[in-house]
């Protein structure tokens, strides 16, 4: 294997995909569909081809022909590929000099017009005479049949145009591409490629509080929490609604030093329950029950009944500490010490967490890492499969590229979300190093340009190290679009979130319709869930349970809404309409969707031929799984939407009902 940096004799560059030069591996998960790509040329005017060459974790390889595609003049050769086997794989690329088409070039130009007719057969024999030998020894008996049949036709003193059509044909340039002579084959440097479990692309979430599920006042007013029992509730509810995931917040002891009340208020009173962000009391630290919520086995009891529902829980997981956590007394040296003596507090100025001390990695990175990968295998060994990790880009990279790697190696299945709603470059870079999820910027992008832009985004460019999980709230966004309370503007983004990708989710009381910020400024819920306890009535009207079912369902039947890179946007005539096709195999979906919670919007959509080839058909059906109706469709489509109908999900079913 050729590992010198540079071109060889034929050049391939611009390999994809490769990350940080081949420091970090791309990311795929078992049987999904990705593309490998390079940029290949060679000098002159002869043909030019290429393989890709893929090695499973068992050391098993496969060749795949890699195909140049379309503009051939920027010299791209694609292939998309599917590993079925989960672990690290490696890929390299082998370009050669293809003689085979070099010689049909020519001989498809000369012989119909007789000319260099004798140079051209005898060309074309010296070339079959190799290829009948590469193909009986790999034991293709048909095809070197086949080439010796077409050699021995191929003479000057036949029909010259009977010539041209005897090597043109379908089977002889299969046979011929497979066992012609490649020249000069030059293969690049391997590149490594991380395959991981389908959770780990696609998903729907539910986030929910368990101190909420079952809390009540009693009539002095005191509340009483929610337990982890009255959670296994909630988790029946999240399966009937067809969600994957039941993500809960931290369930650890809240501090009582600095507790903020309600409105992370400092005016806390002994009632109110704090900020479970807010982890660690004399009754333990991270590896602990917070004891309103139950105990160890109540935890069990919750996953095991998430399990037999066919869901997953995922944990929060927040490194950070109250001022009433353990580790502050055991390890001072965890913390930042001011020169004042104090221990430092979390703050973004002007806001401050009085109640929350960050992490110092700098004293003793070893020790905590320790620490920290004894707190994920616990809380494995009881049931969860995914960490939703708070603000991981507070933490140096180095540590989680090194947890992540030991937990994955002995728990390949475990799922890291990074909750890390930061710069683009942190983001990605926390994704490039283990997270195999990642918060998105989706939740600010609105308008029809905002929305394409971000879709192609993180479909295209970022798809081989961020996978993007869409959440439509969080207790910490109140989104903007939504402060309206109209049922439209909640019902749109859900679409939106649920069809753009592939892992999307939502957090409690958004089916609701909760919308009231606690400032008009501010992005934050009146009366946080952060801060009070929060029981709902789910079942109350108006809500959107119908249609959460609905979504789940809808991305459960078709695999073209389970990936995230085959996608391309439909040009719409009006701004306030988004549509765009997704697609799978035989799995087609177009998804169109009204950006107008207050009134009807018309407008054509247009699918050009890249985006769905119709074939021999000018006209083809599309069912509405959103209405259950059927319309007939071409290149140009005519749309009306409206609040109560605000989008159709339209399978292509190529014939018409």
């Amino acid at each position: 294997m050729n590992k010198n940096i540079g071109f060889g004799r034929i050049p391939v560059g611009q390999v994809e995909p490769v990350i940080e030069h081949g420091a970090y591996p791309s990311k795929a998960t078992v049987n999904e569909a990705i593309p490998i790509r390079a940029r290949i040329i060679r000098e002159g005017h002869d043909e030019v081809a290429a393989d890709v060459i893929l090695i499973a974790p068992s050391g098993k390889q496969i060749r795949q022909p890699l195909p140049q595609v379309w503009p051939e003049g920027l010299d791209i050769f694609e292939a998309w590929v599917r590993l079925d086997e989960m672990g690290e794989w490696n890929f390299y690329i082998e370009g050669y000099g293809d003689a085979w088409h070099t010689w049909h070039h020519n001989a498809e130009i000369k012989l119909p017009i007789d000319q260099d007719v004798e140079l051209v057969c005898l060309e074309g024999q010296e070339l079959f005479k190799p290829a009948i030998k590469n193909a009986k020894s790999a034991g293709d008996d048909k095809a070197a049949q086949l080439i010796a049949e077409v050699a021995a036709k191929l003479k000057p003193e036949n029909d010259h145009k009977e010539l041209a059509r005897l090597v043109d044909g379908k089977e002889i340039d299969e046979a011929m591409s497979l066992y012609a002579p490649r020249l000069f084959a030059t293969p690049t440097q391997k590149f490594p490629i991380r395959v991981e479990r389908k959770r780990a692309l696609y998903g729907s979430w539910y986030e929910f509080f368990p101190r909420s599920q079952g809390a009540y006042q009693d009539e002095s007013g005191k509340w009483h929490s929610g337990t982890l029992k009255e959670s296994e509730k909630m988790l029946e509810r999240i399966a009937e609604l067809k969600f994957d995931v039941a993500y809960i917040t931290p369930i650890h002891p809240v501090g009582s030093t600095f507790k903020k009340g309600p409105n992370n208020s400092l005016d806390a009173t002994e009632e109110d329950p704090g900020s479970p962000w807010a982890i660690g009391s004399p009754a333990g630290g991270h590896d602990a029950i917070h004891p309103d919520l139950g105990t160890i086995e109540d935890f069990d009891s919750f996953t095991a009944k998430a399990k037999s529902l066919g869901l997953e829980v995922a944990l929060d997981f927040a490194l950070q500490c109250s001022p009433d956590h353990p580790w502050v007394k055991e390890h001072p040296e965890w913390f930042t010490i001011r020169p004042d003596g104090t221990i430092a507090y979390a703050e973004n100025p002007p806001k401050k967490y009085q109640d929350i001390y960050p992490i110092n990695f700098d004293n003793d990175p070893e020790g905590i890492f320790k620490e920290v990968l004894r707190l994920v295998r616990f809380w494995i060994d009881h049931g969860v499969t995914i960490f939703r990790v708070d603000n991981p880009h507070t933490k140096p990279l180095l540590f989680w590229e090194k947890l992540i790697a030991e937990v994955n190696k002995k728990n390949p299945e475990i799922v890291f979300l990074a909750e890390a709603f930061s710069r683009p470059v942190v983001m990605g870079n926390l994704g490039k190093v283990g997270f195999q999820q990642s918060y998105t910027y989706f939740t600010w992008r609105t308008s029809k340009k905002e929305l394409g832009s971000y879709l192609m985004e993180v479909a295209h460019e970022t798809a081989d190290f961020m996978r993007p999980n869409m959440f439509v709230n969080t207790p910490d966004i109140n989104p903007w679009q939504v402060r309206s309370g109209k049922p439209a503007a909640f019902a749109l983004r859900m679409i939106l979130a649920a069809t753009m990708s592939p892992s999307w989710g939502v957090y409690s009381g958004y089916e609701l319709f909760e919308h009231k910020p606690y400032r008009p400024e501010m992005e934050v819920y009146d009366h946080s869930e952060k801060y009070e306890y929060r029981p709902r009535d789910y079942e109350a009207e108006p809500n959107l349970n119908g249609l959460m079912l609905q979504l789940n369902e809808i991305r459960r039947k078709h695999p073209a809404l389970q990936q995230l890179r085959q996608v391309e946007l439909l040009e719409t005539n009006n701004d306030d309409i988004f549509a765009f096709i997704k697609k799978d195999g035989d799995s087609e979906i177009i998804v169109v969707v009204s950006l107008n919670e207050n009134e009807a919007v018309s407008g054509e959509v247009s699918i050009p031929d890249r985006a769905l080839p119709l074939g021999n058909y000018e006209l083809i059906g599309v069912h509405d799984e959103l209405s259950g109706r059927n319309f007939v469709w071409g290149r140009k489509n005519f749309v009306a939407l409206d609040p109560a109908n605000p989008a159709h999900i339209l399978v292509v079913q190529r014939t018409i009902h």
